[in-house]
């Protein structure tokens, strides 16, 4: 039997967003045993959890100046199969709030630190509600912002139960050398909250070994690492095509990802004039998308929903898994290991990947023996054209791939791992 688990993460179960990692955890659970705090403005849809409590940015603002209940409860029974795209509940200034909290900075952090006080958003309404469903243990998704954390705790200590805290990001350690006193003022109290987090009964799943072996040492944590599953279907093994292959890469383009899509590209033309890169995003920054629009080997394709990624994933000839070089991008990536892993391995699709070898996605495709990794701008050529002409190369990707999904990347294990983190967990109250 489950657990009764409260959730606390920005981001509701979603298959069309990273969210959809929880489903890596929680796709055997019992409905009723799971519940979720979120902050996203958007109306959730159906997902692992029977009951949701909603509190967002612009409700806890309009509580600053009036007595409006910060909480919106949603039941699952109630919702549709997707997002709404459309469904928010802001106007035009407080949607400018949000881009501009998109940002995040330091300041960012800290000012919506600021809004989101205690006695805004823990409210009657919500210890209610956490009464009703009377939860035994919490899953706190890691966040940068103070808020998430803060909620998680206080569930931990209201109800004298365990917290599983699912680690993903660097957010602690990643600390640079700034005269900013913004950044000093939020690194210090933000390090301080997650001392203060981890310091409660309980345990951590995170999404690679090389962050769980940073955190378990700095903890004195025994969590255990859970690799995200994917859904794609596995194409048939076949030869690149050498007549304008299908070549795609999915996911975000900033972090320096943009300039890497940039450098391959750019090496593929001189490699062939005729082949082009397909790239989606959702990404509408022009600050991010233009070099990728001028570039003259590349289609930027904009977002296409999940299924079509899965699809044109599956029915691509190369997928491209990349990260930045630059310092500043490397100390984000360092221990981040994305959908993308799991669901290039999981395609059939021939792997490039390229960028530093500092960056998690990169260290572990390097590892997995199952795609063509280039650390370096000069050697790209040489590795397309290798990966172009060596058919038997292709073939041990391929197959490589096949293994590293079954031993990795299946929901039967990663499930049966998160599983084992939150039996240990409650066994250790």
């Amino acid at each position: 039997m489950h657990p009764r688990v409260v959730i606390v993460g920005t981001v509701p179960y979603n298959v069309r967003s990273s969210s959809r990692a929880f489903d890596a955890y929680f796709h055997f659970w019992k409905k009723d045993n799971l519940a979720q705090i979120f902050s996203n403005p958007k109306k959730p849809c159906k997902g692992h959890c029977s009951t949701f409590f909603q509190i967002t940015d612009h409700r806890i603002l309009k509580r600053w100046f009036s007595n409006v209940d910060t909480g919106i409860v949603y039941y699952d029974r109630e919702l549709g199969e997707s997002w709404d795209n459309s469904e928010y509940e802001v106007g035009k200034i407080i949607k400018k709030a949000y881009k501009l909290g998109g940002k995040r900075t330091a300041f960012t952090h800290l000012a919506r630190g600021l809004l989101w006080r205690k006695r805004f958003w823990c409210t009657d309404k919500l210890n209610e509600w956490l009464d009703e469903f009377n939860p035994e243990c919490v899953f706190l998704a890691f966040s940068n912002d103070y808020f998430i954390n803060e909620i998680a705790l206080y569930v931990s200590k209201r109800y004298n139960i365990p917290m599983v805290s699912c680690i993903g990001d660097d957010y602690y350690f990643n600390w640079r050398v700034t005269l900013n006193p913004f950044y000093n003022l939020y690194m210090i109290t933000y390090r301080s909250l997650i001392r203060k987090v981890l310091s409660v009964k309980g345990s951590a799943i995170y999404i690679s070994d090389k962050i769980r072996d940073k955190y378990n040492k700095e903890f004195s944590m025994n969590g255990e690492t859970v690799y995200l599953s994917s859904t794609v279907k596995r194409r048939v093994f076949s030869l690149i095509k050498q007549d304008r292959p299908v070549i795609t890469y999915f996911g975000n383009v900033r972090i320096g990802r943009n300039q890497s899509l940039c450098d391959i590209a750019n090496a593929l033309g001189e490699y062939n004039a005729d082949y082009r890169i397909e790239v989606y995003s959702n990404e509408q920054d022009e600050s991010y998308i233009s070099i990728l629009k001028k570039n003259p080997f590349i289609i930027f394709g904009g977002s296409i929903p999940y299924e079509q990624v899965q699809e044109r994933m599956s029915n691509s000839d190369i997928t491209l898994v990349v990260e930045g070089f630059e310092k500043s991008d490397v100390d984000i990536s360092r221990y981040s290991l994305s959908t993308k892993a799991a669901d290039a391995l999981a395609s059939g699709s021939i792997i490039l990947t390229y960028g530093s070898i500092e960056c998690g996605i990169i260290e572990y495709m390097k590892n997995t023996g199952a795609s063509a990794v280039c650390t370096s701008r000069t050697e790209l050529l040489p590795t397309i054209r290798e990966l172009f002409n060596n058919e038997t190369l292709q073939k041990i990707y391929y197959d490589q791939a096949v293994v590293m999904t079954k031993k990795n990347h299946t929901l039967e294990r990663s499930c049966a791992v998160a599983e084992k983190v939150f039996r240990r967990a409650m066994e250790e109250k």
